[in-house]
């Protein structure tokens, strides 16, 4: 490593984005994936000087960009005045090395600055885990230069650094050692967790399960409909650790409402693994809401992002795989939440009105979770849809069946209750009420 490179980037750091312009690509157009790639950049406390494309028709093997295209970053990076340098996609080891001696300055891909992110942004000992070990992953196939995850000052690992931190040279036996003390650690959490859900379908509440893009306003949804004060800043990754709280609902006396991390294009493979565990509790939702940021230019290739995860989770069936193919069934009833909508003018919003009634079969409610617009409207949406097959049961109860009767006022509509005369294990009562088909199923169970 070159000594202009030894001393550590920190957060106010002035950086360069560069986002290479792979031909066939399609996710995001360039523009949005640029604001995309500025917007992690400042999550993580960057300042960004300057973003700019480039068009790569051949990747070089060494340093992804030609020769012609490195002068014109190093020429951008002088002028702007740039330390680090974000180039927006994947790099190998020896791209990253490479880049780094020839641009005399620090270069960080796409994968190490999420993962920075997340570093910092973890609060829980699960997400503490399982953001390690994703880190761990990545630095596996790479020339470890620091690891700084034993002793530190501050969350992150390293990627920018930081002050008081200490560098730990690691071999990969140390990091294969470590990874797997980690993975008997997070596959204890997942046991744990497992018992938890297990708990939660017996008991008595109802779970909904926040999803959407990273921004889309999930957590300041959240917040209002919850009354509770979880981090909502207007940063990709605000939320990375699960957050449940209690509200109530029309038809349903009380629901647990869940927060969950964002989904991103291009979300490192090393992530997707280590949050699987996160993002299961998604599969244990008995209603999902996919909150949209429908203000967005690209909110309609967001939420094919986020739909191929839910596909990959195995929460609704992938693309052809139902038997009308017709593309993606939801086996969880799925709310479309067109959030943002108070940002929107009045033809925009004539418009989307219009995409709406052309799409009887789906459910969409726009709302403001700025304003509160169109939330209590929501929150009858869910409670109609978690009691939309419901049919009226009576089922006879010992009285002292504490368990099962609040099973019932929770999860059902108890329409009438009254005393049933005695049975072998005391005073029987007779309640009359109206269940979703599987409600009743746990209830059986119980």
């Amino acid at each position: 490593m070159n000594d202009e490179l030894k001393g550590e980037v920190t957060r106010g750091a002035r950086a360069l984005v560069v986002y290479p312009q792979m031909r066939g690509r399609g996710d995001l157009d360039t523009e949005a994936r640029l604001e995309e790639a500025k917007g992690l950049a400042l999550a993580i406390g960057l300042v960004v000087a300057e973003a700019m494309a480039i068009p790569i028709r051949e990747p070089r093997a060494g340093t992804l960009f030609g020769e012609g295209q490195i002068q014109n970053i190093s020429v951008a990076c002088t002028l702007n005045e740039a330390e680090l340098i974000i180039v927006d996609g994947s790099l190998s080891a020896i791209q990253q090395r490479n880049l780094e001696e020839k641009l005399k300055r620090k270069v960080i891909d796409r994968t190490g600055l999420i993962l920075e992110i997340f570093g910092e942004r973890a609060a829980t000992a699960e997400g503490r885990l399982q953001v390690e070990l994703a880190h761990l992953d990545y630095q596996a196939g790479r020339l470890v230069r620091s690891w700084t995850h034993l002793e530190r000052q501050r969350g992150g690992f390293g990627f920018l650094g930081g002050p008081g931190e200490t560098q730990i040279e690691a071999d990969r036996r140390m990091i294969r050692d470590r990874m797997g003390k980690i993975r008997r650690e997070l596959e204890q959490v997942r046991r744990t967790r497992g018992l938890h859900r297990d708990r939660r379908e017996k008991a008595p509440w109802p779970i909904v399960a926040l999803v959407g893009y990273t921004n889309a306003g999930k957590s300041t949804l959240f917040n209002y409909l919850t009354g509770a004060e979880v981090m909502a800043e207007d940063l990709l990754f605000a939320t990375l650790d699960p957050t449940m709280r209690a509200i109530r609902l029309p038809a349903v006396e009380k629901a647990i409402l869940s927060d969950t991390v964002g989904f991103i294009s291009d979300l490192p493979t090393q992530l997707v693994a280590a949050f699987r565990a996160t993002l299961e509790e998604v599969n244990a939702a008995d209603v999902i809401l996919h909150v949209r940021d429908i203000h967005n230019p690209d909110t309609e290739s967001q939420k094919r992002q986020v739909l191929e995860v839910l596909a990959d989770l195995g929460v609704i069936a992938g693309e052809g795989e139902n038997d009308d193919g017709e593309g993606a069934a939801p086996a969880i009833p799925i709310i479309e939440v067109w959030n943002k909508w108070d940002l929107l003018t009045p033809t925009q919003a004539a418009d989307l009105r219009d995409v709406m009634a052309q799409r009887p079969d789906e459910v969409i409610v726009p709302v403001s979770a700025r304003t509160g617009m169109g939330c209590d409207f929501l929150l009858e949406t869910v409670g109609a849809t978690l009691t939309s097959d419901a049919k009226v049961y009576t089922f006879v109860i010992p009285a002292a069946d504490g368990q099962r009767l609040a099973f019932l006022h929770a999860r059902g509509e108890v329409l009438s209750e009254e005393d049933a005369g005695e049975g072998d294990e005391g005073p029987l009562l007779r309640v009359q009420v109206r269940l979703a088909e599987r409600e009743l199923g746990r209830f059986s169970a119980l």
